[in-house]
């Protein structure tokens, strides 16, 4: 571990944590040794993988952890002209007048911490009642002004608004209201723009530094993308496995990185390498370095090259494809102008081609994909696969043809009967199409995929709680190719992973594509992952093609100001140089 230094006049020293859970199959010691200082106004960075212990360090500090959990060390806060306090050491009533008040959080999923049947001023109110001796209407224009400053439109009218009928970056922004509504000595930021577009990842940064200047707070910023941190951190600590194997300056660290781990978290990016490269991943840092070759603290492996495309030979043609979807009507009863989510757009995908599809949330990217899957009615415009016009056939013409046409999910924990077993959830699709002649040949089939999607054989009876995020990915991936499909849609199906899981199920994509021989759109709002995985790129925005080209061409030249603005946002740009 590095050496810890305590600093004078620290805002938060934390000494010597560690976090164990316990459980029937035994101890779990979540985070081990683990010391550092923040210094009022600092903003500071805990980096690491899921399950290297940063959110729960986070948990910790807020005193939010199960009962079941044992915590020993010191959490040492002094707030300004106040003792020093050992939160540690506190009762939960003492506690509460820390947690909200001297310390806010912000969680990774604002969905799940925003409760659905309240209104979102609702539950901002709630928060300044409870700390602060200010009437209702008092701390009504305290969340119409919070509203106002975390740049929520029409805050007046967002204060009676449900959860739901807020965007991911609506409610994110409504989650930072509340976290900043008795103005913190230190606010918490845990993976506050996971999943989100990048252009709003940008916004949602911006605001937080924006705030912490305004109210001279500290902030904790927990991320696993080295990329966020090179735009917003001074310090910077890299967890691993509960410990801390890196800290300092994070300029300093980034561009000079002391240890395995962190040039490895820092190699995984896609923006670093061309298509014809293989993504390096945490394993190759530890385990097999001496068999790879090195190029400035890079790790680079050739890719075979993948089969030639046939641009003549189309698996997949769009031709002026609508999807329309009906306005309410207006309270004299006259319709409202149709939502065009999918505006006239045609293009095709050529045998053995990977087509990159990026743009915001709302621009009509995932309903472009729904209804090539005829998951959704289209208004108007032909889709045509392996030379079949599937518009408008019916579920039974249908039916057969599904079994070319297949997806992967962007949540796949969501996409995952949590009663099924993933061999029961792989086989199913097998069984209903006629794979095969019996279900011991499907379960031998399923094993099979298993291992050529890097799972083990016996996780065949294993369930979809059992499994990580990455490992989750995966089974869906198997499952959409036990049907040997001939065209493929991922769907947002790396945006929510690690930084080093995706580069894994990127290659794994690269790998089952050269072996399954499948055609593919890609859909997501990284530029630089779609830059990496594709061979041409469509841009939407509002339901129209903006820019299409070459992957390498509109990554590089884009001439869209749109195309432009995403490429902008996409954070660390100066470490991409490095």
């Amino acid at each position: 571990m590095p050496n810890f230094i305590i600093m004078q006049d620290a805002l938060l020293t934390v000494k010597k944590l560690r976090i164990n859970f316990k459980s029937e199959a035994g101890n779990f010691v979540a985070v081990e040794d683990f010391s550092f200082s923040l210094m009022p106004g600092e903003i500071m960075a805990i980096v690491g993988e899921s399950g290297s212990g940063k959110s729960v360090t986070a948990l910790s500090l807020m005193q939010l952890l199960p009962k079941q959990t044992t915590v020993t060390g010191e959490i040492l806060f002094t707030a300004k002209n106040q003792p020093t306090v050992n939160l540690q050491k506190i009762s939960e009533k003492e506690m509460r007048c820390y947690r909200g008040n001297e310390l806010a959080m912000i969680f990774q999923e604002p969905m799940t911490s925003l409760n659905p049947v309240f209104t979102c001023g609702n539950q901002v109110l709630e928060a300044i009642i409870q700390h602060q001796k200010i009437s209702k209407k008092d701390a009504t224009k305290k969340v119409i002004q919070l509203f106002e400053k975390v740049q929520l439109p029409n805050p007046a009218e967002m204060i009676n608004r449900y959860p739901h009928q807020l965007s991911g970056g609506q409610k994110q922004r409504v989650m930072i209201a509340m976290a900043m509504s008795c103005n913190p000595s230190i606010l918490i930021a845990d993976e506050p723009t996971t999943a989100l577009d990048v252009t709003v990842q940008k916004t949602i940064l911006e605001l937080i530094k924006d705030l912490q200047k305004e109210n001279g707070m500290a902030v904790i910023f927990i991320t696993h993308d080295l990329g966020l941190v090179a735009d917003i951190a001074d310090t910077i600590l890299l967890m691993y496995k509960g410990k801390i194997v890196e800290q300092g300056n994070a300029a300093t660290v980034l561009n000079n990185p002391k240890q395995n781990y962190t040039k490895a978290l820092m190699a995984c990016r896609p923006a670093l390498y061309p298509k014809d490269k293989r993504l390096p991943v945490v394993a190759d840092f530890f385990e097999m370095e001496d068999k790879l070759s090195v190029i400035n603290n890079k790790l680079v492996v050739e890719l075979q090259n993948n089969a030639a495309i046939n641009y003549n030979e189309p698996v997949l043609k769009v031709e002026n494809l609508k999807v329309y979807f009906p306005g309410k009507k207006s309270f004299f009863g006259k319709p409202v102008t149709a939502f065009k989510a999918v505006d006239g757009v045609s293009f095709m995908v050529s045998k053995g081609e990977t087509l990159g599809l990026v743009g915001e949330s709302g621009c009509g990217k995932t309903t472009l994909g729904r209804a090539i899957l005829q998951l959704i009615p289209v208004t108007e415009g032909s889709i045509v696969l392996n030379g079949k016009n599937i518009v408008g056939l019916s579920k039974k013409i249908l039916q057969p043809l599904r079994k070319d046409l297949q997806i992967v999910f962007q949540d796949p924990y969501g996409s995952l009967n949590p009663r099924l077993s993933i061999g029961s959830a792989i086989l199913e699709p097998m069984k209903v199409h006629g794979i095969l002649n019996s279900d011991i040949e499907r379960k031998e089939k399923v094993m099979q995929l298993l291992e050529q999607v890097q799972l083990n054989a016996d996780h065949y009876n294993r369930y979809p709680h059992q499994f990580s995020g990455g490992q989750r990915q995966r089974i869906c991936i198997a499952r959409a190719l036990a049907l040997k499909p001939t065209f493929l849609i991922f769907d947002e199906s790396v945006s929510a992973l690690d930084v080093s899981v995706q580069a894994q199920v990127l290659n794994l994509i690269n790998d089952l594509k050269k072996e399954f021989d499948f055609t593919s759109i890609f859909i997501s709002h990284d530029l630089a992952v779609v830059k990496y995985i594709s061979d041409r790129i469509l841009v939407m925005q509002h339901g129209k093609i903006v820019e299409e080209g070459t992957a390498e061409l509109i990554y590089t030249n884009p001439q869209n100001k749109y195309t432009r603005q995403l490429i902008d946002a996409i954070p660390g740009k100066a470490l991409q140089k490095n």
